[in-house]
């Protein structure tokens, strides 16, 4: 990895400090895979070149108001290789790649305002505009792709707001309002692997970009010197959430992959999805160097499947807590601390991952479910 950077301070009329940072950096990663017993070792690689560039400016308006904007470059070229390898006869011959030789790139300009009202009240906001692209090759040797080539483009604008309120001592209040997007890169858009045995993900040129609504609301209060308690609560709206679902490759829902009949699947943009938990945390000095803190994460998640209903979410967690007994003095530290997660039950599974029963525990009727643990920890 190489950088550069740039900084520069000269209280002019467009900026008070900027700073110019230019990157590159190479990855190389490999997968190498053989079926017990089997004379075929497959190697699948690849390389990736990302370069990006960061320009940032500061300028400040008297000792209340706070002006960052600048601008982002970056792109990724990816190149991906297959070969079988015969360990018997040390033949090797062309394999398919994972993924197609492509390249990722993505522009922005962004705008952010912080504004200190009162010693009790500061104010912030933000805008950023985004245009990401995506070109690839497909090579239809190995699989009967519909299409050889893939070029896509959309842009979006997205923005904050929020505030720190402080209405009386060792008492803080906290909003924000923001929207934000993610774009399908290479691995969402042009990638081949098995997901699970029987099931094969496939490219889906038609991927858009999932596009995010958020608000949160955060209370933090200070008893005395002692005692610190805060709890905070978020909603997300996902629009055009990019899921796993049933595809289909030539008008088929199975073709032959590695050997093995299966079922075609890819990412694919589903109508809405939604998330929303709550946070708390605790934190109490004791007397004579001991003390205690504790957070607990309560978080829920829905998709809309394709027949209109609901299917719990497979990114969110169930709930989790931890919480630790800490004692120090001098050179000694202590702490005795504990991690506890939750149960998902079969009915709390999302729908595509009710049919693993080889990844999960079962349950007394047999079913696949995700068993609560804890642990407990002394250092």
């Amino acid at each position: 990895m190489n950088q550069v950077s740039i900084n520069l301070t000269s209280y002019e009329k467009w900026f008070d400090q900027l700073s110019l940072k230019l990157a590159q950096q190479f990855f190389e990663e490999s997968r190498i895979s053989r079926n017990l017993n089997s004379s075929n070792r497959e190697i699948r690689k690849e390389k990736v070149n990302a370069w990006s560039g960061n320009l940032d400016f500061q300028k400040a308006f008297g000792e209340k108001n706070q002006l960052i904007y600048g601008l982002e470059y970056v792109f990724d070229d990816v190149n991906s290789t297959g070969e079988n390898v015969n360990i018997s006869t040390n033949e090797i011959e062309n394999g398919p790649s994972r993924y197609p030789i492509s390249n990722w790139s993505s522009i922005a300009a962004y705008i952010t305002n912080q504004h200190k009202f009162s010693d009790n009240f500061n104010l912030q906001s933000g805008l950023r505009y985004n245009i990401y692209r995506i070109n690839a090759q497909f090579d239809t040797t190995f699989y009967p792709f519909p299409f050889t080539e893939l070029h896509s483009s959309d842009g979006a604008l997205t923005g904050s707001i929020g505030f720190v309120y402080k209405p009386i001592q060792k008492f803080e209040l906290s909003f924000n309002v923001s929207t934000a997007f993610r774009s399908p890169n290479i691995d969402d858009m042009g990638k081949v692997f098995d997901s699970e045995p029987g099931s094969v993900v496939v490219p889906n040129p038609d991927l858009k970009a999932e596009y995010a609504y958020s608000l949160d609301l955060g209370l933090a209060k200070m008893f005395g010197n002692h005692v610190k308690a805060d709890i905070s609560g978020y909603y997300t709206y996902l629009d055009q959430a990019m899921v796993r679902r049933a595809f289909t490759l030539n008008g088929e829902s199975q073709i032959m992959y590695d050997g093995e009949l299966s079922d075609v699947l890819a990412l694919q943009n589903a109508a809405k999805a939604t998330v929303y938990g709550i946070q708390a945390g605790l934190e109490v000095k004791l007397n004579n160097g001991f003390g205690i803190e504790s957070q607990v994460n309560y978080q829920k998640g829905e998709e809309e499947l394709d027949n209109g209903e609901t299917s719990p979410s497979r990114h969110a967690a169930p709930f989790f807590a931890n919480a630790s007994l800490n004692y120090q003095k001098n050179k000694f530290n202590f702490q005795l601390n504990t991690v506890y997660t939750g149960e998902k039950s079969f009915d709390q599974l999302p729908e595509e991952e009710k049919a693993k029963d080889y990844l999960y525990a079962m349950d007394a009727d047999g079913n696949p479910y995700s068993p609560s643990w804890y642990t407990l920890n002394f250092k």
